[in-house]
């Protein structure tokens, strides 16, 4: 059998890898950081080689060290599950998420039975409000966002592509018939305020940019603006996929017209969170359950 390092050493070496301190790793493994620096340097000169840039009191992974990481994170998840299987112990698994509540309703809730029987060690902890990535790593692991592009200093991977509906209520339309978008003009605008340029991309793809509307009524809740849509308050500027989740049958697109639109949802975290655990195993779960495009 080929000669291993000891398994403490490539744990102490996982560890501060993912938390980018002595200090914090120490304190998760019940070490000194004394000892748990001895451990992690033995592994490096059993390598060969060293693994991290040391800066005064920070770490940071060299090319080296990224590249062991990569190839031991899996390795490490396997070994974990064989033990979990033989023990007959399941290690209860949590994730904090933040949602968009339109999202979780319509596409997530649906779909957590099948999560739920594939990883139940994986438990969710909801945040919905509208941080956007702001809270990444405080107070939330991962996020779904809705946005035009994710800033690259992000690991992120788009979950859907959309088009733009216009959308109104049965009740609305019933009372005075939308058979020209120059209509619009007549009817308050129901629009997203994480999808400000609905409005103004549909009017333009439609002939008439320069048509205003009555008002514009914002939202920060896509299920209220739906329901707003549903009561007749307005026409909303929304996507196909929240149009035919909801199966309303009070709501209505017009024109039988679609635009495409630049929005899409996203699976957002910080490069190094896919390395854990609970968030690879919710990543991986939540694109192969929404079918996500291929970039």
């Amino acid at each position: 059998m080929r000669r291993l390092p000891p398994l403490t050493a490539i744990e102490a070496f996982v560890h501060v890898a993912r938390l980018g301190s002595v200090k914090l790793a120490a304190d998760e493994l019940a070490l000194s950081s004394p000892a748990l620096s001895r451990r992690v340097q033995a592994l490096e000169r059993f390598i060969g080689k060293p693994l991290f840039e040391r800066r005064h009191q920070a770490l940071r992974l060299n090319d080296d060290g990224e590249r062991l990481l990569a190839l031991l994170s899996g390795a490490l998840d396997t070994l974990s599950d064989a033990v979990e299987q033989m023990s007959g112990a399941v290690e209860v698994l949590r994730l904090r998420l933040g949602v968009l509540p339109l999202f979780a309703i319509q596409r997530l809730m649906p779909r957590m039975g099948d999560l739920h029987d594939q990883h139940p060690e994986l438990h969710l902890d909801f945040d919905t409000a509208h941080h956007g990535l702001g809270r990444l790593g405080e107070g939330i692991d991962v996020a779904i966002v809705l946005d035009h592009a994710i800033d690259p200093a992000f690991y992120a991977r788009r979950l859907d592509r959309n088009r733009i509906y216009a959308i109104a209520g049965r009740a609305l339309i019933d009372r005075t018939p939308i058979t020209d978008p120059s209509q619009l003009a007549q009817h308050t605008a129901l629009i997203h305020r994480d999808m400000p340029d609905t409005f103004a991309n549909w009017m333009h793809a439609a002939g008439v940019p320069d048509v205003e509307p009555v008002a514009i009524d914002r939202f920060d809740s896509g299920t209220l603006m739906l329901e707003a849509a549903a009561q007749g308050l307005g026409v909303a500027f929304m996507l196909e996929s929240h149009f035919e989740t909801a199966r309303d049958d009070r709501l209505v697109p017009l024109f039988d017209m679609a635009v495409d639109s630049t929005y899409s949802h996203w699976f957002v975290c910080r490069p190094r969170m896919l390395q854990q655990r609970p968030a690879k195993l919710f990543h991986d779960w939540l694109v192969k359950a929404l079918d996500a495009p291929a970039e």
